[in-house]
């Protein structure tokens, strides 16, 4: 089980419907993305900072949480550049960025709801900014195919380390799981 970022980007871009349309979109309020980015990134970590697990992982050596604010920055302006079109060294970063959250111990649970704040607070600041509902649209697409990144490496990491522990075959382990969720 291991996954090809530029093949699975290219799978979520289709299951999404990010268009030409919807990169247009992005690449064009890219300016506004660098304008607000601190902001969002202090609605982001203000949001994390309140649950005692994250502030914890956050906090967890000295100069981490100013060290994330900026790697935020980036991330979110890449998301209207799209670095090279959303091609592949987008998916390859965006991988990264998935095997680093699994590394660090931020888990799905804290992910996705993180999300939903840079999706909800941006899309606000859209709107007082009066620009267009295609661009709220755009970048809610866009942070769900960037969510998905994240999500998936949790998946490839742990069947990776359960393959190689118990030496089973990948067909087995996926009809485990699926009696294993029949059952639940």
């Amino acid at each position: 089980m291991s996954l090809e970022p530029t093949e699975f980007m290219s799978k979520m871009v289709s299951r999404i419907d990010f268009s030409a349309d919807d990169k247009t979109v992005l690449q064009t309020a890219a300016d506004w993305s660098l304008e607000i980015a601190a902001e969002m990134a202090d609605y982001f970590y203000e949001y994390l900072g309140r649950d005692a697990e994250m502030s914890a992982i956050l906090n967890e050596s000295e100069g981490r949480v100013h060290r994330l604010r900026e790697t935020f920055a980036s991330w979110f302006h890449e998301m209207f550049t799209g670095m090279d079109g959303w091609g592949s060294d987008y998916a390859e970063r965006r991988w990264r960025i998935g095997l680093i959250h699994v590394r660090i111990g931020i888990g799905p649970q804290h992910v996705v709801p993180a999300m939903a704040v840079v999706v909800h607070e941006a899309g606000k600041r859209a709107q007082t900014d009066g620009k267009d509902q295609s661009l709220r649209d755009a970048l809610s697409k866009i942070c769900m195919v960037d969510l998905a990144f994240i999500e998936q490496a949790y998946i490839e990491v742990s069947a990776a380390a359960v393959l190689k522990e118990t030496g089973w075959s990948e067909g087995l382990f996926r009809r485990l799981i699926k009696t294993g969720a029949a059952a639940m």
